[in-house]
């Protein structure tokens, strides 16, 4: 009987979290998510390698295609909830082995941070934060269970296991790109 009563409690307020969610979505309430991961290179490595964006598709499940234009910016091809989408970034902020911030321009609407921390100098943590826009209502729901919070943790245990397993970079812009 316990059992059952926890089972309903538990239903009950994750019906309610999900409701919430839904209504603030349904105001426009962008959402955000931070994730973190702690990689086994040096911060040096972990930047270099962030800074190849068309290596993304290597690690970032629905990315499908990164095409950098110039310094500061990025076309985007991925595919968001089973839709094929395509936009531009522009890169807001750049500090070699510190963080590298962006901002959608057109197309899908993100931006976001990622910043590097030199833990010892065979360690870095890896911080992603990411504010977006869900589109339609696949996307909403996807969002309001966590989606896209788990892509990102998945990616960046994929973006760890490849640079552990190969020990160094793929390459690296190494320029600074002041924030505006």
């Amino acid at each position: 009987m316990l059992n059952r009563v926890v089972t309903v409690a538990a239903l009950a307020v994750g019906g309610m979290m999900l409701s919430k969610k839904m209504k603030n979505r349904a105001s426009g309430m962008d959402s955000s998510i931070v994730e973190t991961i702690e990689i086994n290179v040096p911060v040096r490595t972990a930047y270099n390698q962030w800074t190849q964006f068309e290596d993304f598709p290597q690690f970032m499940a629905s990315v499908k295609e990164i095409r950098q234009l110039d310094d500061k910016h990025l076309h985007w091809k991925a595919n968001v909830a089973g839709e094929d989408k395509e936009w531009d970034v522009e890169i807001t902020e750049q500090i070699p082995d510190k963080r590298i911030a962006w901002q959608s321009t057109t197309g899908v609407p993100n931006g976001g941070v990622a910043t590097f921390h030199k833990i010892s100098d065979n360690v870095c943590r890896v911080t992603v934060q990411m504010d977006y826009q869900p589109e339609g209502a696949l996307e909403q729901l996807g969002d309001a269970f966590g989606a896209v919070r788990m892509e990102l943790r998945g990616n960046l245990q994929k973006f760890k296991e490849m640079l552990e397993s190969r020990g160094k970079e793929s390459g690296g812009w190494r320029g600074s790109i002041a924030q505006h």
